[in-house]
């Protein structure tokens, strides 16, 4: 198959069009889209892998830096990132790609990507086609960290040990922000290379590195930036690091942790769903085994979908929680069997 040129894009949106979007893409103009929505503290090259195979079978692909992130709009205040606003870029990124405005798309998301894709599908249901996420389930961090809660698996977080679990961290950029933000932005590449680490199997059952955030003084025991470890070549290229690094140096990490400060104003967001939340569209979960943090293959933290997704594929991948950076060919093939079989009315022809 010829390989498609990844060309970079971007629109204004939003109100008077002062927000921008800058996008990734690659494929046939005219094919169906599939947009790939990132998560913390990526970029749109996180799915590097994946435009060009999408690209090859006939489809439009779209990757966007999120707002904070990139080359995107980069605001100051926590309020600026919360949910309702980021699914609003997304609907008018969509919205410019092509005349129809009622058009659609596959949606796949990660990580913060995750909850992103799935608000468009459960306030959005006639702007999408189908929607996939890798490592976050549905139903359960669009409404905040009370989403969270109560899905932890206490056989390993006992409650009077390790109240709020593996989330401990979310609750130190509430309480910590400007240390928690500080530490990373003192150096941004030793931060990039010490996060894109490959799961382990080992891990499948541990104590996520995030339950003692607070306890700690923060990331990395408190220390004032991120430890100098060698980079993870099954994660990261040369080049990948120094795109990501270089844009979380200009940026900052105050957007991308921004993120974190919006569970109240997400929450009242992720109730004016249509349908009660419910999904009926083609809907892929990918689970990470060795991801412990967003723990979905022996806790609860999946079960919330069961109920709210209609017709709801999953799959297990043995990788981290950077799974579509590690485990490409896994990742890929889970995405397009699924297109293949369940979305199979918009294939490419």
């Amino acid at each position: 198959m010829e390989s498609a040129e990844i060309t970079e894009h971007t629109v204004k949106t939003g109100k008077a069009g002062k927000h921008i979007t800058s996008y990734l893409a690659t494929g046939p103009e005219d094919g169906p889209l599939i947009i790939f929505v990132h998560g913390w503290p990526e970029l749109a090259i996180s799915w590097r892998h994946q435009l060009p195979v999408m690209a090859a079978l006939g489809f439009r692909a779209i990757a966007p830096d999120m707002r904070g992130y990139g080359s995107s709009s980069v605001y100051g205040q926590h309020s600026d990132y919360a949910q309702e606003h980021i699914v609003g870029d997304m609907i008018g990124l969509l919205d410019h790609l092509g005349p129809d405005k009622q058009r659609k798309a596959v949606w796949v998301g990660h990580d913060w990507g995750s909850p992103v894709v799935w608000n468009i599908a459960s306030h959005h249901p006639d702007r999408c086609h189908a929607v996939a996420s890798l490592c976050v389930p549905y139903n359960v961090l669009e409404h905040g960290l009370d989403g969270l809660l109560p899905l932890i698996d206490r056989n390993i977080y006992p409650e009077d040990k390790y109240p709020v679990g593996q989330w401990d961290y979310m609750l130190h950029y509430e309480e910590n922000f400007d240390a928690a933000t500080a530490q990373m932005d003192a150096n941004p590449f030793n931060m990039v290379k010490a996060l894109f680490r490959k799961g382990k199997s080992d891990s499948e059952y541990a104590l996520a590195v995030t339950t003692t955030v607070r306890r700690d003084g923060g990331w990395f025991g408190g220390l004032p930036e991120a430890p100098d470890v060698p980079r993870d070549t099954d994660v990261l290229g040369v080049r990948d690091l120094s795109v990501y690094a270089a844009g979380l140096q200009r940026n900052g990490f105050f957007g991308p942790n921004s993120y974190y400060m919006n569970h109240t104003a997400n929450a009242a967001y992720a109730a004016k769903a249509e349908q009660e939340g419910y999904l009926d569209m083609p809907v892929l979960f990918i689970a990470g085994r060795y991801d412990v943090v967003c723990e979905s293959v022996n806790s609860r933290l999946a079960e919330p979908q069961q109920k709210y997704c209609r017709d709801l594929t999953t799959g297990i991948i043995d990788s981290g929680h950077w799974m579509a950076q590690e485990k490409p060919v896994e990742v890929n093939g889970m995405l397009v069997q699924w297109l293949a079989t369940s979305v199979r009315d918009i294939w490419p022809v």
